[in-house]
């Protein structure tokens, strides 16, 4: 019986760069040698063992074979008789089938460590295009190492897979595992922009595929194409470390623009409410994690909203978060405000960049929030015992007054007219892509 490492432990070692995981294939025995030793069986499609001390795992050298559509479609076939290199061979690419033996010398039969000097990710074999999933990692793979490429004929084969069906095959659970583990790592965007190369991205989200080649307009968005602004907004979300919901609302906030016709580019009014039913579409397509979910149906209705914060009335920004409902979940409207950042410093052309520009909207609206939550409801309550059905109101007038003596706003600002001021859920806004600065662009 002999014990290798395999996988990204090999391979992130020979980059320098840090790993938790160890994957391990035991070649020359049976799963009975395996339960002598104190191994504990795992899992159901082929042997996988845990160690009896550290609990890491230890698969059985196996080989395999393709018997149906899709990633769950293969049968295994393990036996003291498969060798190193033919478990190795049924890997997805070169630079994840070099394997280190105990005394620290490497099995490398498919030269993993020259595609690693080159910076290239290279299939094994042509069995890579009978697991779909292995497109998916293939992006997930170029956002965690953003300056290595796919190789050409890599590439080509991904494309022929799309084409055959082979991604349609995929189911929900594992797209979203692939693209959450992606939206995570250094550089999503390269991610998405390795999807979109092989066609994956029309099949697995068109709502956002669909962005590419769509105008903005030039003096707020330099870079003009919306896909190009959508992969700066998640990559800025990704340098900023934000949490995964944040990035997802990221990626997700402009598909309305994806609904604007054509002949109203490169203007998108009212875009915010157009992306709502997408969002939600992508997110029960893909069963989206809830907390995931209300943030990005947030972010992508109120953009527009927080972008213009100030130029907002007291009384609207106090409408603004009762309906993003800040009051009972006020790190989810933070949350928005700093998906909202992103997509204003997600903006760089020729000669021009948002990316270190001020964004003061954050600050005013929070400094909104905090007055308006710091109203005693409980108090106010107590004071009208008799006419209880004036309690909302008088919370909201409070509230409004909290708002406005903590931004300084000049008085009598009332409720008269705020309809025109915050843009509802599905009418188009006269000023819905803000300048960072807050001045609404046209």
């Amino acid at each position: 019986m002999r014990i290798y490492v395999v996988g990204g432990a090999v391979r992130d070692a020979l980059l320098g760069v840090p790993f938790q995981d160890h994957d391990y294939v035991v070649v020359g025995a049976t799963p009975e040698d395996m339960l002598r030793q104190g191994y504990r069986p795992v899992g159901k499609d082929f042997p996988v063992f845990l160690h009896p001390q550290t609990q890491e795992e230890y698969a059985l050298a196996r080989t395999e074979r393709k018997t149906a559509p899709g990633y769950r479609g293969f049968v295994f076939h393990t036996s003291p008789e498969v060798t190193l290199e033919q478990d190795l061979v049924r890997r997805d690419l070169t630079i994840n089938a070099i394997a280190r033996a105990a005394d620290g010398t490497l099995c490398d039969p498919f030269d993993g460590q020259g595609d690693l000097r080159r910076r290239v990710f290279r299939h094994v074999s042509e069995a890579f295009a009978e697991d779909p999933v292995r497109i998916l990692r293939v992006a997930r793979f170029a956002a965690r190492y953003p300056d290595f490429t796919v190789a050409p004929e890599t590439n080509a084969l991904m494309r022929r897979m799309v084409e055959q069906g082979e991604v349609d095959a995929l189911v929900p659970e594992r797209v979203w595992q692939e693209l959450s583990r992606g939206l995570m790592e250094r550089r999503p965007s390269r991610m998405l922009e390795v999807l979109r190369d092989c066609g994956a991205l029309a099949r697995i989200l068109p709502e956002l595929d669909t962005l590419w080649g769509i105008p903005q307009p030039e003096l707020y968005h330099p870079e003009i194409d919306t896909g190009a602004h959508m992969l700066q907004v998640v990559d800025c979300a990704a340098a900023a470390g934000l949490a995964l919901p944040v990035r997802f609302a990221c990626l997700m906030h402009d598909l309305g623009k994806g609904a604007t016709p054509a002949a109203k580019w490169p203007a998108h009014h009212g875009h915010e409410g157009l992306g709502v039913p997408l969002v939600e579409r992508v997110c029960k397509r893909l069963k989206v994690p809830g907390d995931c979910r209300d943030l990005a149906v947030m972010t992508a209705r109120e953009h527009g909203n927080v972008g213009r914060a100030l130029v907002l009335r007291p009384a609207t920004m106090v409408t603004l978060m009762e309906r993003c409902d800040a009051f009972r979940k006020p790190a989810r409207f933070r949350d928005m405000l700093l998906a909202t950042e992103c997509d204003s410093r997600g903006r760089s052309g020729a000669g021009a960049s948002f990316r270190e520009r001020p964004f003061p909207q954050l600050a005013h609206l929070e400094t909104a929030l905090a007055a308006a939550r710091g109203v005693d409801a409980g108090a106010i309550a107590q004071r009208c015992l008799e006419q209880p059905q004036r309690i909302p109101e008088q919370v909201r007038r409070a509230r409004v007054a909290a708002v406005r003596l903590a931004l300084g706003a000049a008085d009598g600002d009332d409720d008269n007219g705020e309809a025109a001021d915050l843009a509802p859920d599905a009418t188009p806004n006269p000023s819905s892509d803000p300048a960072p600065n807050g001045a609404a662009a046209k």
